[in-house]
């Protein structure tokens, strides 16, 4: 069995419970699964189960029918290996090489000031807990464990040629118990640079840190219609109002995920002596502002202003910084439109999400999204021509597709008929407005039929994330029934 934790001493199902710990242990902030691949791997080495992993890293196991379902078609349980790495602001963590400590409060788990991994690690674990009991009654499973979703969904975009025998998939990255996905927006990052444009900073200037802090930040899909607030764009308008008083940035940086809404962005900026303590006023007075538009949502919003650690040696020359603040000040941010078919979910949105400075240039990160391909093409084209207006060089990732929902899928039948058999009613069926690997993988594999599903996780993408624990142990129990019930 894999390593414990005392916060998961006593919960059920033990085995799911005791892998996830065991996981924990494991750094794999995306792009860097190489150790939770192995773990999988190990796993499946010594059960004697039949494994593959391809180019990328992403592995699949293959787990035989239980006696008398060998005639049943065969089902993929699929989650992702990587998970979102944050840590809240102070805390030290070095997610290349530091565990995840978790922590259990009452009927949730988290972790000590960090990002958990629940998404997706919840359902790593429980692909390892089916492998690793005999007792279970299912058909032929494949249990396939990608990489990279968080960050490009690599591991679908490259699953390896002939990965999956299966035309049945049911997806683990689901955050909603009672709830059944059926389909998820697609999209494409967009990302601005700009070369630095600079000079020498000037005799009689002081350095400031502006910074924005505070925010609750999230998922960019899933709760990008919350109201959240943007702390690039924030920032961007402390120093838009610093500017006529002289002040000259000399280095900007925010956000930490491009799938994350911005919750902290902070500006070094040079302000002439004589306007050094009207600057502050003015800060204040922003941070006021801001806290009356946004407060309700964002209760301990602050923006603060103090000496900076050091005097830099250059700052941004005027017309560059007006090029840039302006370009920040245009950019779109949250939802753009919202579906006119179902009530309550958004069609459309972009995502303002990272700021990066080097010695040489200036980058912003963007994400866009859409349920309708036409609209993510749309939002793309409004982005980009607002960032090429702003002098920026605009690149983009490749545009992943979306997954359109079928409600005559066969699995998804036996989803809610389980479930009415279970709990005596049927599930919430629905679509959301985030990047499932569905997508990607139902095209590879035309005809697959999909459902989506999990326990419930708050917070996830931040270090809020926690999982509700009597939820797991339904989730479970639920999962493996419609297993049972497949065929």
């Amino acid at each position: 069995m894999a390593s414990s934790s005392p916060a998961i001493v006593g919960l059920e199902p033990a085995a799911l419970w005791g892998y996830f710990a065991g996981l924990s242990r494991i750094p794999r902030e995306s792009k860097h699964e190489k150790g939770a691949g192995d773990y999988v791997v190990r796993i499946a080495k010594e059960l004697g189960l039949e494994y593959g992993r391809d180019a990328v890293g992403s592995v699949v196991v293959r787990k035989p029918a239980s006696p008398g379902r060998e005639h049943v078609p065969s089902v993929c349980l699929q989650g992702h290996l990587d998970m979102v790495c944050v840590a809240r602001p102070g805390k030290r963590h070095d997610f290349a090489k530091d565990p995840i400590m978790l922590v259990r409060e009452g009927d949730e788990l988290g972790a000590d000031g960090t990002t958990l991994g629940a998404d997706n690690g919840i359902a790593v674990a429980t692909c390892l807990a089916i492998m690793a009991d005999r007792a279970l009654v299912h058909g032929p499973l494949e249990l396939l464990f990608t990489i990279d979703e968080e960050t490009g969904l690599t591991g679908a975009q490259r699953l390896g040629p002939g990965m999956l025998r299966s035309r049945t998939l049911i997806n683990l990255d689901s955050e909603d118990e009672g709830v059944l996905c059926v389909g998820c927006a697609g999209g494409r990052d967009t990302t601005a640079t700009w070369a630095l444009a600079c000079e020498p900073v000037r005799a009689g200037w002081t350095a400031l840190e502006v910074r924005v802090t505070g925010l609750k930040g999230g998922h960019s899909g899933v709760e990008i219609h919350k109201g959240r607030g943007n702390a690039i764009k924030m920032l961007a308008r402390v120093l838009g109002a610093l500017a006529p008083l002289g002040a000259r940035i000399a280095r900007l940086e925010g956000g930490s995920k491009r799938n994350a809404i911005p919750a902290e962005a902070a500006a070094v900026v040079c302000v002439p002596k004589a306007k050094l303590d009207e600057a502050r006023a003015l800060v204040a007075v922003t941070r006021d502002v801001l806290r009356a538009e946004i407060g309700t949502v964002e209760p301990v919003l602050d923006v603060l202003a103090g000496p900076a650690k050091s005097k830099p040696a250059r700052v941004y020359r005027r017309a560059f910084q007006r090029q840039v603040l302006r370009t920040l000040a245009g950019l779109p941010h949250g939802v753009t439109k919202m579906s006119a078919d179902i009530p309550g979910l958004v069609e459309t949105s972009t995502n303002v999400a990272v700021l990066r400075q080097t010695p040489r240039n200036l980058t912003l990160a963007t994400s866009q999204r859409s349920m309708v391909a036409s609209e993510i093409h749309e939002i793309i084209d409004g982005v980009t021509a607002i960032l090429e207006l702003g002098g920026a060089t605009v690149s983009g990732t490749d545009a992943y597709p979306g997954w359109k929902p079928n409600l005559e899928s066969k699995v998804l039948e036996t989803a809610v008929r389980t479930h009415a058999d279970l709990y005596g009613s049927e599930p919430k069926v629905e679509a959301i407005h985030a990047g499932l690997e569905c997508g990607i993988i139902g095209e590879k594999y035309p005809g697959m039929d999909m459902v989506s599903l999990g326990p419930t996780i708050h917070g996830a993408h931040s270090p809020d994330e926690r999982v509700d624990i009597p939820s797991v142990a339904r989730y479970w129990d639920y999962l493996l029934a419609v297993l049972k019930n497949i065929g």
